[in-house]
């Protein structure tokens, strides 16, 4: 566990004698332990995740995302506590992790499962979910729906269960603040558990019917059909990003004054879009757009973009050029949808007095409009080497001052609600391109100077 903080330490550790501690009884002389489904369903998720090392197909099957539960909580509903804690065990030691420290992952994972199946198995049984199975041994039909209720308890609690033990690892090992760390893990993560609980059940179901465990892993088939299709998905967007991430490390190279700012921007239009109520698709597409606005900077001569001194009027005609080469530059990326009017229009003002096509009012585009904000509001808050960064609040006054002819007042009003719900991290405030943001007074001095304007327009249109 070499690289492991403490806490981390301490925690893992912790979890893991509790594992232990859980599965003593079914190792206990005369606990009855049913050995034989207890070993098939440990061999079947062992082999559910060694697919997952091999090279060949390793990076067609995702790791930690879920896909195998539905066996995990078959081994809660066919086993008694203390025997389905060791299900996930033997898999989870044995399975593939993405980055080090790989023992600690390893464990950590093993004893997070075994701890979770084992409360799991234990509500199923505390609700007398077992009679309700049937099965061979008393001859009887499953008992539906009411079967339901006992395995959606047991779903939920699975789900709590790992929502608390992650929330706590991202505490102790990442860091993360104690009242963010638990945000939204259960609501995210009791639905999915809640379609396993019902896979889960289905084998539990077959498993005690006269036809016996064979004909159980029927329900492997889809799950391994659901795991390939997610692993898919997962793969096409580690792609998109990686795509995303290679366009704005092009930006930053050429003009090492925006390093951070495009992160920022894209992280200030989130905030927006979540205020605005957005749906999820939306806020990614506008996240990214967020995050490209500025790349079309990549086909702005390198000596304008750095030059030192005021900019001539040709130079500033080239330099408002860049959102019609960022819409060029993304044109064939077909994920960023919307994303792209935003890159093309996001100089665009309320009042028809932008650029590139001087749109005004909702011709505007949304996107393009939220932009705009988050981009203004990280030009002000942001540290440059004429000029300290404003504090949040002015930067939020003079946004406020400017909606209605150049910002779209519903835009602001989100922001300023984001803003005093979740706050901006101080590491937002560092030196970034040297831009006046648009509507702000012209305050330059020494290096990098640039062209005077008149009041209310950008004295460089970036």
């Amino acid at each position: 566990m070499r690289g492991t903080p403490g806490a981390a330490r301490v925690h893992i550790l912790c979890t893991a004698v509790c594992a232990a501690l859980c599965a003593l009884p079914a190792l206990s002389p005369g606990a009855g332990t049913p050995w034989g489904t207890l070993g098939l369903l440990a061999a079947l998720y062992l082999a559910c995740e060694l697919p997952g090392r091999c090279r060949v197909v390793g990076g067609s099957v995702p790791v930690g995302a879920g896909s195998f539960f539905p066996l995990l909580l078959a081994g809660a509903f066919l086993l008694p506590p203390s025997a389905a804690v060791l299900v996930a065990v033997p898999g989870a030691l044995a399975g593939r992790v993405e980055r080090p420290p790989a023992t600690a992952r390893r464990v950590w994972r093993a004893a997070q499962l075994a701890l979770s199946v084992g409360a799991a198995s234990w509500t199923y049984a505390f609700l007398g979910g077992p009679a309700t199975l049937g099965g061979a041994s008393g001859g009887a039909a499953p008992d539906l729906p009411y079967a339901l209720l006992p395995a959606c308890a047991t779903a939920l609690v699975f789900s709590l269960v790992l929502a608390a033990l992650d929330g706590g690892i991202l505490v102790t090992a990442e860091r993360v603040a104690v009242r963010h760390a638990w945000c939204g893990l259960p609501a995210r993560s009791v639905g999915p558990h809640l379609v396993h609980a019902l896979a889960g059940l289905m084998m539990a179901v077959l498993w005690r019917s006269p036809y016996g465990p064979l004909s159980a892993l029927v329900v492997l088939l889809p799950m391994y059909i659901s795991c390939w299709v997610f692993a898919q998905y997962h793969r096409q967007h580690a792609a998109h990003r990686a795509t995303i991430r290679a366009l704005v490390q092009a930006v930053d190279i050429k003009d090492g004054y925006t390093r951070g700012h495009s992160e920022r921007v894209g992280r200030a239009s989130e905030l927006i879009a979540r205020e605005l109520g957005m749906e999820e698709s939306r806020m990614e597409a506008l996240r990214f757009a967020g995050i490209l606005h500025d790349v079309g900077k990549l086909g702005v001569p390198t000596r304008v973009l750095r030059k030192d001194g005021p900019l001539t009027p040709e130079e500033r005609r080239v330099i408002e050029l860049h959102p019609e080469y960022g819409h060029e530059i993304v044109r064939g990326i077909g994920f960023l949808d919307e994303a792209r009017a935003a890159i093309l229009h996001h100089h665009e003002r309320l009042d028809g007095s932008g650029y590139p096509y001087g749109l005004a009012g909702d011709s505007i585009p949304e996107f393009a409009r939220v932009v705009a904000v988050a981009d203004a509001f990280d030009a002000m808050t942001s540290t440059r080497s004429y000029r300290r960064g404003r504090p949040v609040p002015a930067a939020v006054e003079e946004l406020e001052r400017c909606a209605g002819s150049q910002f779209d007042p519903r835009m602001v009003r989100a922001l300023a609600h984001a803003l005093d719900r979740h706050g901006w991290s101080a590491a937002a405030n560092t030196v970034t391109s040297d831009e006046e943001p648009p509507g702000l007074p012209h305050q330059r001095a020494g290096a990098r100077g640039r062209a005077t304007g008149s009041p209310g327009r950008p004295g460089h249109p970036r």
